[in-house]
């Protein structure tokens, strides 16, 4: 593989740093497997952005990770930076990166790994090879919408206001990549909404059943998020891909990533730009900052999705994943994930075994 990758490394707050060390060791791993250059530029983004730089999205990062071939980026936020300006918070490099990279899809899989289905909340028999796609739309809705804000009414109390707003073909464009991804699976979407209530959500209902006829060899079936939720804890294995809206996404994505034991086993990639961005699904999770309990997993997992998405390398993620298996199976567990009879490691022993199965 004679190619040069150049990857921004968005390192970011709390764990983030130490699970994008990990990953940065599975990449020079790579690098001497694969014969390929890669090019890393490590960039300050979020809280640690806004105390260097006084703002989350600097320019010279956001420069750099446009002219990337792919973003790997850890955690941002923290309780720190709670009083800071809405407008300077670290979530908002976030929705910035999203915004300005024109990331419209976000791809959420939550996928169990035998080793695992035990440290799942529901029984073995529900949760048992599951495999769920989420599909959520990531640049529209309610957490862009305008207006938006905080005003003071006459009599002196405060309201509080957000728009959801949907296009046509922001709407389009989502559950194309949404019926695309199905056909590569079991051909089956379920779109989610709450079109007996939002009128938004009643024209994203309209919309995807007009782009479904492109698609006659995958099924679609709509469902109210409410239902969504409850399907997921009752009967998950119902579901192969679901697309939805940005905050129904959000919120689903992360119930459907319990059902497979930890939220630290998950990895994501936004795309639909020129520049995809992949991260860890879990939040920066200040609690556990340094110490060493971060399960990385899920960063190294997002870097098999880079390679698939990004690079071309469907081969790469097939072998990151089966480095990981190879470790689940051998009882080596990271403090979120441990179990009884199990062996618990350090953030860092945990990369480093899966670097050594990698070099088998």
């Amino acid at each position: 593989m004679n190619q040069k990758y150049k990857i921004a490394l968005l390192s970011g707050d709390g764990i983030g740093p130490e699970v994008i060390k990990e990953g940065v060791k599975v990449l020079e791993s790579l690098r001497k497997s694969l014969g390929c250059e890669l090019i890393l530029n490590e960039l300050p983004v979020g809280g640690a952005a806004y105390e260097t730089e006084g703002h989350p999205l600097p320019t010279d990062t956001l420069n750099v990770a446009q002219e990337a071939d792919a973003v790997l980026l850890g955690a941002v936020g923290g309780p720190r930076w709670e009083k800071v300006d809405f407008s300077l918070r670290p979530e908002r490099a976030l929705l910035g990166l999203r915004s300005n990279l024109k990331l419209y899809a976000n791809l959420r899989p939550a996928k169990i790994f035998p080793a695992l289905v035990d440290a799942s909340s529901l029984k073995r028999e529900l949760v048992d090879n599951l495999d769920i796609m989420v599909v959520r739309e990531l640049t529209g809705g309610i957490y862009f919408g305008e207006p938006r804000g905080v005003e003071f009414l006459t009599d002196g109390k405060r309201r509080g206001f957000n728009t959801l707003v949907y296009t046509d073909e922001e709407i389009q464009r989502i559950a194309r990549v949404a019926f695309d991804v199905a056909r590569k699976r079991s051909k089956r979407v379920v779109s989610v909404d709450k079109a007996n209530v939002l009128e938004a959500t009643g024209l994203w209902r309209e919309v995807v059943t007009e782009v479904h006829k492109e698609y006659d060899d995958v099924t679609l079936e709509h469902m109210y998020v409410d239902n969504c939720a409850m399907q997921l804890v009752r009967e998950p294995k119902q579901f192969d891909v679901i697309v939805t809206t940005n905050m129904f996404g959000d919120i689903l994505s992360d119930e459907a990533s319990m059902l497979t034991g930890s939220i630290g086993m998950l990895p994501s990639a936004s795309v639909g730009g020129k520049t995809a961005m992949y991260e860890p699904i879990h939040g920066s999770a200040p609690d556990i900052a340094g110490k060493g309990l971060a399960n990385p997993l899920a960063t190294i997992l997002s870097i098999g999705m880079m390679f698939k998405y990004s690079f071309g390398h469907e081969e790469v993620s097939a072998k990151l994943e089966s480095a990981v298996e190879s470790v689940l199976n051998q009882g080596i567990r990271t403090r979120d994930i441990m179990s009884n009879k199990m062996t618990e490691v350090s953030t860092q022993e945990m990369g480093d075994r899966v670097v050594a199965e990698l070099e088998k």
